[in-house]
C-alpha cells in the first residue's frame, strides 16, 4: 500500500458563506497547515469571496431561502467531479446529503453536524411555520440514515443524544491569543454573527437606541436575513449602530477587541439550548466582557468563568443596566476580559482541538499516515 504525506480533502459546503469561521479559518486552515491538500466547493461569488491561493476553490451558487435547487445542481456537478479524487469528503450542509446517492465514485464521506437540525427548522425566517412543524419527523429519519451510512463529526457535546452511537466533537472554539489582548474601553459594545429574529436582533436595536444618549456605540458584525437588511442600514442612517455586515473571522475579531462588552442576546429557542455560542467564546477570546441572556451553556461559562453579566430574555432594559455597569466599574470590565482571555486560552484554544480534527480525518480516510507535519500550534 502506498503511504503518502498528504490527504486529499474535498471540503463543501452551498449554504454557508464562503468565509465561514468554522468551515475556513479553522478546519481548512488546520488541514492545509498539516500540510494536506484541499479542495473547497463553495459559494465564492455568491460570498464576494476569493479562495486562498493554497487550496483549490470550485465556485458554486449559494442556497438561500427557498431558492436552492439551482445551487443543489451545481454542487452535484461539482461534486461529481471533484469527490473522485479525494481521500476524504467533508460536508457541512444538511441538504448535501440528498445529493449523495448521486455521487458516484465517493470516498469515505464525513458529515460536520453544526446544529440542531430539526430544532433549527422553527428560526428559518423563510420557512412556514406549519412547514417547519412537518419536517421535523423526517429531518430526524434522515440523521439516522447518515448516522449508518456516514461518519459523523459533532460541533457540540449537547448534539449526542440525538444519535445513537458514540462520535467525535470538535468544539467550534477559536483562536485565543497567548498575549493579553487591549482592556475593555468604555464606548462601544459588539456583537459578532448572524442577525435573525431568534438571535435577538429587536433586542439588539433596543440596546443601541438606549446606549446613544450615554455616548456608546454598537458595533452590529454578521450577516443578517434578507427582511431585516433595510431596518439595519435605515438604523445606521440615523445614527444609532454600526452595521458592517458578515466580515471574515480575522476582521471581525479585530473589531472586538477594546471593546466594553460582546452581545449575546440570543432567545431560548430549542436549537440555542443545547449549544455554545460561539460569540461568547469569540469575546472572552478577546478580552472583552460578555453580557448574555441565559442558555444554559452560556450561563455555565460566564458564571463559572467570572467574565461577565448573565441577563434575562427579551429584556433591553436590563441588558442597558449590565452595559452601564460595566462602563462605570472599568476595574470589574478590567477584571471580566482578564478571566475571559485567562480561561478562553485555558479550555477553548482552537489549536488544541485541531490536531484532534486532522488526525480524525486522517484515520477515516483510510489512506495510511505519512511524515505530515501536525497542525500549528501557537
Amino acid at each position: 500500500m502506498v503511504v503518502r504525506d498528504r490527504l486529499r480533502v474535498c471540503v463543501c459546503t452551498v449554504v454557508h458563506h464562503a468565509e465561514d469561521a468554522r468551515i475556513l479559518h479553522r478546519q481548512i486552515r488546520a488541514l492545509l497547515a498539516a500540510g494536506h491538500e484541499v479542495t473547497y466547493i463553495a459559494p465564492f461569488s455568491a460570498s464576494s469571496a476569493t479562495p486562498w491561493p493554497e487550496l483549490t476553490g470550485v465556485d458554486v451558487p449559494r442556497a438561500r431561502g427557498r431558492r436552492r435547487l439551482r445551487a443543489l445542481r451545481h454542487v452535484r456537478r461539482a461534486l461529481s467531479r471533484h469527490a473522485r479524487d479525494a481521500d476524504v469528503l467533508l460536508l457541512h450542509d444538511p441538504e448535501l446529503l440528498l445529493l449523495l446517492p448521486f455521487i458516484r465514485r465517493r470516498p469515505p464521506t464525513v458529515w460536520d453536524v453544526h446544529e440542531d437540525t430539526a430544532a433549527a427548522l422553527s428560526g428559518k425566517a423563510w420557512l412556514p411555520g406549519f412547514l417547519a412543524a412537518l419536517l421535523r419527523r423526517p429531518v430526524r429519519w434522515a440523521e439516522r440514515i447518515a448516522e449508518r451510512r456516514l461518519r459523523l463529526l459533532l460541533a457540540e457535546e449537547g448534539y449526542r443524544p440525538r444519535f445513537r452511537s458514540e462520535h467525535p466533537v470538535v468544539p467550534n472554539t477559536t483562536h485565543v491569543p497567548a498575549q493579553s489582548p487591549p482592556p475593555p474601553g468604555a464606548d462601544r459594545v459588539v456583537y459578532v454573527g448572524h442577525l435573525s429574529a431568534a438571535r435577538g436582533v429587536e433586542d439588539l436595536l433596543a440596546l443601541a437606541a438606549a446606549l446613544v444618549p450615554h455616548g456608546i456605540r454598537t458595533d452590529l458584525v454578521g450577516g443578517a436575513d434578507p427582511k431585516l437588511g433595510e431596518r439595519l442600514r435605515a438604523a445606521q442612517r440615523d445614527g444609532v449602530l454600526r452595521w458592517h455586515g458578515y466580515q471574515s473571522n480575522d476582521t471581525a475579531l479585530a473589531l472586538v477587541e477594546g471593546a466594553l462588552a460582546g452581545l449575546s442576546l440570543l432567545h431560548d429557542e430549542p436549537n440555542y439550548r443545547h449549544s455554545v455560542p460561539t460569540k461568547i467564546i469569540e469575546y472572552m477570546a478577546r478580552g472583552v466582557p460578555v453580557v448574555t441572556t441565559p442558555l444554559p451553556a452560556a450561563r455555565t461559562i460566564v458564571e463559572r468563568d467570572g467574565c461577565g453579566i448573565v441577563v434575562p430574555f427579551g429584556d433591553p432594559s436590563a441588558a442597558l443596566a449590565a452595559v452601564l455597569r460595566l462602563r462605570d466599574d472599568p476595574g470589574l470590565r478590567r477584571t471580566f476580559g482578564t478571566a475571559g482571555h485567562r480561561a478562553a486560552r485555558l479550555r477553548y484554544h482552537w489549536p488544541d482541538q485541531a490536531k484532534l480534527f486532522v488526525a480524525q480525518l486522517q484515520e477515516w480516510s483510510g489512506v495510511p499516515a505519512g511524515t505530515a507535519p501536525g497542525p500549528h500550534q501557537s
